[in-house]
């Protein structure tokens, strides 16, 4: 990557990530807000917001947005996360002005019409009950409101019916002043690009954005717990999760070695022993996500109502199998899976885009790829099993589990597997 890094006068920070021979471009902006950022009467709004911002500005109704960037052949979207709020562009390389244009008038100059606003507001309580009959979807809400109970990091991204179904234009504006803020967003543009034309049209374009930056959200307190939800379901959708590290720690790399190690590909422990050995579900894979103070180490599987009974056993046994004999070859596979998805990404300037952002807020830098490739090539055997050992000392594991889960392991079982029987006996 040949990056160039420029803050503007307001503190904005403009990324350019030129890649020669492109004739397209990603072009976006990340806000350093997201759910966790919200109080619970406005839980949601981050979403909401999202939603509103391609709702209507003073220069352009919802359809003139639409058809802009549709006329010249691009694509526009956004996404909602715990952490940041995105909002993106893919077009070709004449069109790099507009799309930047767009994203300047839909950041810093929503109306939030009042009919726009009741009439996104249905689609987002559409969402949330799409998102309730998705049964491998809603039980990550379940997840995370088990392990981080009472606090932001808990709730649900989309909101609540209630808290949706009350927003108004002024909790909007009010959400989006205080945290839609120069210094604590980012402008990216990878691919057919140069750096002068970014700078020189982030300069025109974002030059109406509010200084200073968002508040720092509540920190994050892992407690962990025990959330079951009996229904009516073909399957049983299994969730166990553990403390992770935070994103800059130094252990970041080594913790999602161990993720994919555990259950990232069909060579993998869980992928083995669950699916094609025992034949107890289809669906079974381990995961590593990080945030600014904090992460989890997490296990989902869906399965059968008979096979739930051996499935929360078994992947303890993994778990422990993996750091106690964690090998080189399985480590090596695990990095090599890391290492081709990391360079096939950068091969795509949305992803490309996408990275930069994330390791400005994280680093306040981007990681060349040597390094980020030296840090993954660091992580060996010993260190998996080091991680290994420290998730099983867990005293508190979190378990979410949504169907018919009748027959899955109780709570206290499942957490003598791991730290509570030692905590207990001292």
């Amino acid at each position: 990557m040949i990056v160039e890094i420029t803050t503007l006068n307001n503190g904005l920070t403009v990324v350019s990530d030129p890649m020669p021979g492109l004739e397209t471009a990603a072009v976006g902006v990340w806000v350093g807000t997201g759910a966790r950022n919200e109080t619970r009467p406005v839980m949601g709004v981050s979403h909401m917001l999202e939603h509103m911002a391609f709702k209507g500005t003073e220069r352009r109704n919802a359809r003139e947005i639409a058809e802009e960037i549709e006329a010249v052949g691009g694509y526009m979207n956004a996404y909602t996360g715990r952490e940041q709020t995105a909002f993106h562009v893919r077009t070709l390389k004449a069109d790099v002005p507009l799309a930047i244009d767009i994203l300047s008038d839909i950041l810093i100059h929503p109306t939030f019409e009042q009919m726009e606003l009741e009439r996104e507001r249905q689609v987002v309580l559409q969402e949330i009950g799409q998102a309730r009959d998705t049964p491998d979807d809603i039980i990550f809400d379940h997840l995370q409101a088990t392990i981080f109970p009472d606090q932001p990091m808990g709730w649900p991204v989309l909101g609540l019916d209630e808290t949706v179904g009350a927003f108004t234009r002024e909790q909007l504006r009010t959400y989006m002043a205080a945290n839609y803020r120069a210094r604590s967003m980012v402008l990216v543009a990878s691919g057919a690009v140069s750096h002068s034309q970014i700078v020189a049209l982030a300069t025109e374009k974002f030059a109406g954005l509010r200084e200073g930056s968002a508040a720092a959200p509540v920190p994050a307190r892992y407690a962990g717990g025990d959330k079951r939800t009996a229904e009516d379901l073909e399957q049983a959708h299994l969730t166990f999760a553990f403390p992770g590290v935070a994103s800059a720690d130094e252990d970041f790399y080594v913790a999602q070695v161990y993720a994919t190690a555990l259950g990232g590909g069909m060579s993998s422990r869980l992928f083995q022993e669950i699916r094609e050995k025992r034949g107890l579900c289809y669906s079974i894979y381990a995961f590593s996500q990080s945030f600014r103070d904090g992460g989890i180490i997490g296990v989902y599987a869906g399965t059968g109502e008979r096979e739930a009974e051996e499935i929360a056993p078994v992947v303890a046994g993994e778990m422990a199998a993996l750091a106690d004999g964690a090998t080189e070859q399985e480590v090596a596979r695990a990095k090599a899976q890391m290492k081709s998805g990391l360079l096939m990404g950068l091969e795509k300037p949305a992803t490309r885009a996408e990275q930069i952002a994330a390791q400005l807020f994280v680093y306040g830098r981007v990681l060349p790829v040597a390094e980020l490739i030296a840090r993954l090539d660091a992580v060996d055997a010993a260190a998996v099993r080091r991680f290994g050992a420290r998730v099983m000392e867990t005293p508190a594991p979190t378990i979410a589990a949504l169907g018919p889960i009748g027959k899955l392991e109780t709570y206290e079982n499942f957490a003598r597997r791991f730290g509570a029987a030692r905590y207990a006996a001292e």
